[in-house]
């Protein structure tokens, strides 16, 4: 059961991916959070040390909840590996799209302007990224296993290749405002697994 503290600072994370999502970092101001939280701005200091520590928190915050949802999809019942990457591939296009992307998308929004401004913020986008793979890589090497795809090298291999390919279509997306780079990389994806 949570706490009110535990609700409030749930409060100032949820607002904060919405609107960093759309505006980035360093375009928001801490009071603007807090405003859309309806949280008073003592409450900041409270919980956050500074803005980089909020930063920080609210992409741990992401990743734990993006990892969850991964984790759901990569091992839903009744179906192959091939199947479950392949739907995870899906969700991601459908949460990254042109015109879904609002605060879906931590990633793809912050990894180029905070990775040089916040050492804390650019190890939490490298353990969140480094989350991923290791789920694409176990279930590329369960989809060798039930044999339901075909690899050339090794999963972690592959699995950077791919999440590298989906990242650069996302950004792809973001700029062309245009959904044309996910179907190239899908149909990458598949020639990858040899589907």
């Amino acid at each position: 059961m949570k706490t009110v503290q535990g609700d409030t600072r749930e409060s100032i994370l949820t607002a904060a991916r919405q609107i960093l999502s759309r505006k980035g970092f360093a375009a928001v101001g801490i009071n603007e959070i807090l405003t859309a939280a309806g949280v008073p701005k003592g409450s900041f200091y409270h919980f956050f040390g500074s803005k980089d520590a909020f930063g920080e928190a609210v992409l741990r915050a992401y990743y734990t909840d993006y990892l969850a949802e991964m984790d759901r999809i990569l091992a839903e019942p009744g179906l192959t590996s091939a199947q479950r990457l392949m739907n995870y591939w899906q969700y991601w296009r459908e949460t990254q799209s042109a015109d879904e992307c609002q605060g879906k998308c931590l990633t793809v929004k912050l990894s180029a302007e905070v990775s040089d401004l916040s050492e804390a913020m650019r190890l939490a986008l490298k353990e969140g990224t480094f989350a991923m793979l290791d789920r694409l890589e176990r279930t590329l090497t369960a989809g060798l296993e039930d044999g339901s795809l075909a690899i050339d090298g090794t999963a972690r291999d592959t699995a950077q290749t791919l999440y590298d390919m989906w990242l650069g279509a996302s950004l792809l997306v973001k700029i062309n405002r245009d959904d044309a780079p996910f179907d190239t990389t899908m149909t990458a994806t598949r020639q990858v697994l040899h589907l």
